[in-house]
C-alpha cells in the first residue's frame, strides 16, 4: 500500500520495522497526509504452555511440524521460539490435507493437531488426527482422539497413554501366554505319573490368578501422571495471601 501511495517510511523507521518483519511481527505504518507518521508492530502471543509440550514431544523421541497460512518470516520466528522442527508456511485452509501427505513422504506417521473447520481435511488424512474438544464439530467429527481441555500438554499426555496402553497390553499377553501355557499342562496331569494330581478346586482358583494378576496390573495405569508438576504449576493461579 506504501508502494501505491508512492511513500517510504525514513531511513530509521525503515531499520525499525525491518527488525520486527525479521522476527515475525505484522508491521503497520500510521500515514496521514502523505506521509509515514509511525509504524507498530502486532504479533500472536504465544502460551506458554506450548513450549513444555514442544519439549515433552521431543524428549519422546516425535518431531514436531507446525502447518500455517502465516508468512514464512513469522512462522519461522514462532517456530525458532518453540524449538519446532519442520515448518510449512503460507498454506491456504485447502491445502492442509497436501501439506500432511508431505509430512507423511517416506512412510513417516503423522499425528495431526486441529480445531476449526479447514483442519477436518487435515485431520482425517492424518494418520492420527486429534481435535481439540472446544473446536468446531467437524474437527471432532473427523478426528480419531478428542482432548476435552484446550491445553497443548494434552497433546503429549494422549501419547504417553496410548504407549503405557499398549506396554500393558503387551505386559499382559505376556504374562497370560506364559502362565496357562505352564498351568494347563499341570492342570491336566502332566504331573500323574509321579503322583501329583492338582485338585479340581485348587486348579480352578489358581486358574482364577491369571484374570487377577492382569486386571492389577491394567489398573497400574491409573498411577501415570500425563500433566507433569510443570505443567500443572504453569496453569494453575497463583495463590493469595491476605493478612
Amino acid at each position: 500500500m506504501l508502494a501505491e501511495l508512492g511513500i517510504a517510511p525514513g531511513s530509521e523507521l525503515e531499520t525499525v520495522t525491518s527488525t520486527w518483519a525479521a522476527e515475525g511481527r505484522t508491521v503497520l505504518h500510521v500515514v496521514a497526509d502523505g506521509s509515514v507518521l509511525g509504524a507498530l508492530a502486532a504479533e500472536d502471543e504465544i502460551r506458554p504452555e506450548s513450549v513444555g509440550a514442544v519439549q515433552r514431544l521431543h524428549g519422546m523421541g516425535l518431531r514436531v511440524a507446525m502447518i500455517t497460512g502465516d508468512a514464512q518470516s513469522v512462522a519461522d520466528s514462532v517456530a525458532r521460539r518453540l524449538g519446532i522442527d519442520e515448518v510449512a508456511a503460507q498454506v491456504l485452509p485447502a491445502d492442509k490435507a497436501a501439506a500432511v501427505k508431505g509430512f507423511q513422504a517416506g512412510g513417516r506417521r503423522v499425528a495431526m493437531v486441529g480445531d476449526g473447520v479447514n483442519d477436518a481435511p487435515a485431520l482425517a488424512q492424518a494418520d492420527v488426527g486429534i481435535a481439540i474438544g472446544a473446536g468446531t464439530d467437524v474437527a471432532v467429527e473427523s478426528a480419531g482422539i478428542v482432548l476435552v481441555r484446550d491445553d497443548p500438554g494434552d497433546v503429549a499426555g494422549a501419547i504417553e497413554l496410548s504407549r503405557a496402553t499398549y506396554r500393558k497390553m503387551i505386559e499382559n499377553l505376556v504374562w497370560a501366554t506364559g502362565y496357562n501355557a505352564l498351568a494347563i499342562p499341570v492342570a491336566a496331569g502332566i504331573f500323574a505319573p509321579w503322583g501329583f494330581i492338582l485338585p479340581m478346586s485348587i486348579g480352578a482358583l489358581v486358574m482364577s490368578v491369571s484374570t487377577i494378576v492382569v486386571a492389577f496390573n491394567a489398573q497400574l495405569l491409573r498411577g501415570l501422571d500425563l500433566r507433569p508438576r510443570a505443567q500443572r504449576a504453569a496453569i494453575s493461579p497463583p495463590s493469595t495471601a491476605t493478612s
